[in-house]
């Protein structure tokens, strides 16, 4: 990869993401208030393809990912540029080598408030707002209303008895992206008359740990799948990122989980948002590049 940008201050390369020291991406990352470890750099370099914009000595001053999904669709994510670049097209260039990459794809990305305007020039359009709930959670949770079926644990082995019920909620399969994501969660599946109807994994990340993905048809659900890890998690930190704000919505701020940012979900090429009522549904973002 040899494509290059001249901006104001310097001419960056852009060279694949796999290359780079994981130490630089995090310290990319620091420098503009994320909370990735290392570990979740690694993770994300695991799970998707990208870019970083670097200089002639090595120095990064940018990152751009992307997530597929199958050959028709992919997310975008960990689009970070400098301070010092931010303001001189840096990002613009970045999300040009990824559409290049990307190719026909249909895209999704969860945007900052700095980045809005940015993407909206770029052909993408708004569909939702997702609401990052996070904070310590409380040492008792409140009443759930009765449960509808039976809660169990899922082993990494048992991950595909999953598949086809987040490929209805997240509305394209994304098999990979679970296997990956339960070697290093714990994953609870919600039953009724034996059928999986429902389930939530819990892992680390960043501060704590993040509860997510959810996929519920209804409220009630998500509360109790959310719930069974969040109380092996009283006083700790913990992370929920949803689009809701119904009982659900509710049941985390009960917990002690406040809203601290918001970011916006918008879409590029068919629409990625197609909520059925009494449908499964995404209540829990596995994170705001993953969806």
């Amino acid at each position: 990869m040899q494509k290059s940008v001249r901006l104001k201050s310097f001419e960056l390369i852009a060279q694949d993401i796999q290359s780079v020291d994981v130490s630089l991406l995090h310290a990319l990352s620091t420098g503009v208030g994320w909370p990735h470890r290392l570990k979740d750099w690694e993770f994300l370099r695991r799970a998707g393809r990208g870019i970083v914009a670097v200089d002639g000595i090595g120095r990064v001053f940018g990152s751009a990912m992307w997530f597929p999904h199958g050959d028709d669709f992919a997310t975008i994510g960990l689009v970070i540029t400098s301070p010092r670049t931010q303001a001189e097209g840096n990002g613009r260039w970045l999300m040009q080598q990824v559409f290049e990459q990307c190719g026909d794809r249909n895209l999704a990305l969860n945007s900052t408030d700095a980045a809005y305007k940015l993407y909206l020039s770029l052909g993408f359009t708004k569909e939702a707002t997702v609401y990052q709930y996070q904070g310590d959670v409380a040492p008792a949770l409140p009443a759930l209303p009765a449960l509808n079926g039976e809660l169990s644990a899922l082993s990494i082995d048992r991950i595909e008895e999953i598949t086809a019920l987040d490929t209805s909620a997240f509305g394209t399969n994304r098999a990979r992206l679970l296997a990956l994501l339960a070697e290093g969660a714990a994953i609870c599946v919600l039953r009724r008359g034996g059928e999986p109807v429902g389930y939530s994994m819990c892992r680390e990340f960043g501060r704590g740990h993040v509860v997510g993905p959810i996929v519920a048809s209804n409220d009630h659900d998500a509360m109790h799948l959310a719930a069974v890890h969040l109380k092996d998690l009283a006083g700790q930190f913990a992370r929920v990122d949803t689009r809701e704000k119904g009982p659900f919505a509710d049941f985390l701020q009960q917990s002690r989980l406040a809203i601290s940012e918001t970011v916006t979900t918008m879409s590029k090429g068919r629409r990625f948002l197609n909520r059925q009522a009494n449908e499964p549904a995404v209540y829990g973002l596995a994170g705001h590049a993953l969806s």
